[in-house]
């Protein structure tokens, strides 16, 4: 098994687990602006694991992007072919610029808070961010890959 295989592996795997924290961050911020709740170190602690999984996924992401996927580095050298075929356009531009979005709106919904007082506040910011990085995430993701692909 080469690098590529071992790289994409782990890109597609990490990818259930920052689905998983997106959903407990978002569920959690949520619950707190609705309930009123204090705002914890729980949950800061939830949006933190959220971004950092998704900052996992944005490091293996560019190295597949420009260094490892065949797809890709070939796109990035013709970028007009790349327009006129949608299956390739997904992985080079769709994909990255949607995931990216993802990523910074986790790292909003995990700063932003701080800057507010009041824990409901702090809650709402969370859980509009969150959300938003959820749903770019989704629309984003390769629903066609497969959570073990064949090595």
């Amino acid at each position: 098994m080469g690098v590529y295989q071992i790289v994409l592996a782990l890109h597609n795997v990490i990818r259930w687990i920052a689905l998983i924290l997106g959903i407990l961050a978002a569920v959690k911020a949520f619950l707190g602006w609705i309930q009123d709740s204090e705002w914890t170190k729980l949950d800061r602690k939830f949006g933190l694991f959220f971004a950092i999984a998704l900052d996992i996924q944005l490091l293996l992401g560019l190295l597949l992007y420009f260094a490892l996927s065949p797809i890709t580095t070939s796109a990035v050298r013709d970028f007009s072919t790349v327009m006129g075929n949608s299956g390739i356009r997904f992985y080079a531009i769709e994909h990255a610029i949607m995931m990216l979005l993802a990523v910074v709106f986790a790292h909003l919904g995990s700063a932003l808070p701080k800057r507010v007082d009041g824990s409901q506040a702090k809650h709402r910011r969370a859980a509009i961010w969150f959300t938003l990085s959820f749903l770019v995430m989704l629309l984003g993701m390769p629903w066609m890959r497969p959570l073990f692909p064949a090595f």
